[in-house]
């Protein structure tokens, strides 16, 4: 096993790994931008190491100084988490030149992965069905559009390069087809520095169905069962549950089956998600693979009775899989809902600034993967997610009303959150009814509004911000600063031991 793991990741995703790595003995190392000096994950791990400026190239996408860093501290493997570098073919492929361990997948299949146009191609050639679509490299206008209407509108231009909503641009008519290809290459070309664009059909109701996938060194490979993401706002999830509603036994192991295919025809090991779109009565779509741990495996975890995390790190150490496909069971139904600090009446937008207060939830089947504490400032450098909040119950519905008492149980202050939109979203008759399509916020929450209501946690929760306030002395370790978090021994004033 490793003696030291670096965690090149930050938020909820690095302590969730970092809680694994302690559970196996392992030791950790975090490492943080100059804005994270305070941060969680810096206070839970076991050493920590400043990267540098707070801009992400300058820091978590920082892979020379990472690198500096894994060999000065003598760290033998690195866990990417998700986002950053997770998907980066040069860091996977520069730590097996160094000698570090990468813990997820070979370079060789992240590289062709990541690349839409050419994982579409491996694809086909294995003869996995994909949606009908088409690469536009070279092609001028005129035969793009006769393309695309050959395939028929409404069409999706997406971003070869890219992933998470970034040059994707619905079009359902040839008028819109010139200007919407230069908006994707444009957000393409910023966020990937690659405007590589290619056009496929757009189902108009699919929901997005995704299989977990397992894979050692020595080419046994195991999927554990499937997660449904359909609820997004900018084609990002925000609501994944397990088992998905809308899937059969029959189709599960079909769809299983494809989704080990996936991973065989490109050389995977470790682990990953092959995701779909499934557009009813048994007719699914090969979408990508995420060739990473995904922010919603709790779900899957709690269903299957797992520890992905350890599953990975033993993977990465050259250990067989401990999992065949015939003791893979599903039990009782798991939902996550992803708390982000955005404002949904604002169409989501980011809200950065000091937590006052923030209670965690807590009750039978209840877990929360959270990377803040009250009195911790969001910054405005990276994503918005704060938690992920998770219930497991023995069925839908019962798993439904865990996690929606948890989440009215949640009170967060100082910045808005989705905490009261993600409760309607679960109130929601279409979701009890599991018709969880993905335009359903589209549908149902225009713009993420929801009917105006007063938080009934507001006077608790003003209360205990007052507490939060209090000062709390900060310890300074290694240029990082351990911020405690609220401790009661703080407000009963002077106090001494008495024999």
């Amino acid at each position: 096993m490793f003696s030291k793991i670096l965690i090149a990741n930050r938020g909820e995703i690095a302590v969730r790994i970092i809680k694994t790595c302690k559970a196996m003995g392992i030791p950790t190392l975090a490492v943080y931008s100059e804005i994270d000096r305070s941060s969680l994950h810096v206070q839970c791990a076991d050493e920590a190491a400043l990267l540098g400026p707070p801009p992400p190239l300058e820091s978590y996408l920082n892979i020379d100084k990472i690198m500096a860093l894994a060999q000065e501290r003598g760290a033998d493997a690195i866990h990417p988490g998700y986002g950053f570098l997770a998907e980066n073919p040069k860091f996977a492929q520069r730590c097996e030149d160094e000698g570090i361990v990468f813990i997820g997948p070979p370079s060789s299949a992240i590289e062709l992965l990541g690349s839409k146009t050419e994982s579409r191609k491996t694809m086909m050639k294995a003869g996995i069905p994909c949606t009908p679509g088409f690469e536009i490299v070279g092609m001028e206008l005129p035969q793009i559009s006769r393309q695309a209407a050959e395939i028929g509108y409404p069409v999706l231009i997406k971003a070869a390069a890219g992933g998470g909503g970034k040059g994707m641009r619905i079009v359902r008519q040839s008028a819109d087809l010139e200007k919407s290809l230069e908006g994707a290459r444009r957000e393409s070309k910023s966020a990937f520095a690659d405007d590589t664009v290619y056009i496929e059909k757009y189902l108009e109701k699919p929901r997005h169905i995704e299989f977990q996938i397992l894979g050692d060194k020595f080419g046994n490979i195991i999927h554990l069962c499937e997660r449904e993401c359909s609820i997004q706002r900018r084609y990002q999830k925000v609501v994944e549950e397990t088992p998905s509603t809308a899937i059969t036994p029959e189709i599960r192991a079909q769809m299983g089956q494809t989704a080990i295919d996936v991973a065989k025809a490109s050389g995977y090991y470790n682990a990953g998600t092959v995701e779909f779109l499934y557009a009813g009565e048994g007719r699914y779509y090969f979408l990508e693979v995420n060739t990473r741990l995904q922010v919603e495996h709790p779900v899957t975890e709690f269903v299957i009775g797992l520890d992905l995390v350890e599953e990975q790190i033993r993977i990465a150490a050259g250990q067989p899989l401990r999992l065949k496909q015939d003791g893979i069971l599903q039990r009782g139904h798991a939902i996550e809902v992803r708390i982000y600090a955005e404002d949904p009446a604002q169409n989501f937008m980011p809200s950065a600034g000091k937590i006052l207060f923030m209670k965690e939830p807590t009750g039978p089947g209840i877990r929360h993967d959270c990377g803040v504490y009250s009195g911790w400032t969001v910054p405005t450098n990276y994503d918005p997610i704060l938690s992920k909040l998770i219930a497991w119950a023995p069925s839908r519905s019962a798993a439904i009303e865990r996690l929606t008492a948890a989440l009215n149980d949640f009170p967060i202050l100082g910045i808005s959150t989705t905490v009261e939109f993600l409760a309607k979203v679960l109130q929601h008759p279409q979701f009890a009814a599991g018709n969880t399509f993905t335009d359903f916020i589209d549908q149902h929450f225009s713009g993420g509004k929801t009917p105006p209501a007063e938080s009934q946690h507001f006077n608790l929760a003003l209360l205990a911000a007052a507490i939060a306030e209090t000062a709390v002395p900060a310890e300074h370790v290694g240029g990082a600063v351990k911020t405690a978090v609220y401790d009661p021994w703080q407000t009963v004033g002077a106090w001494q031991l008495c024999k």
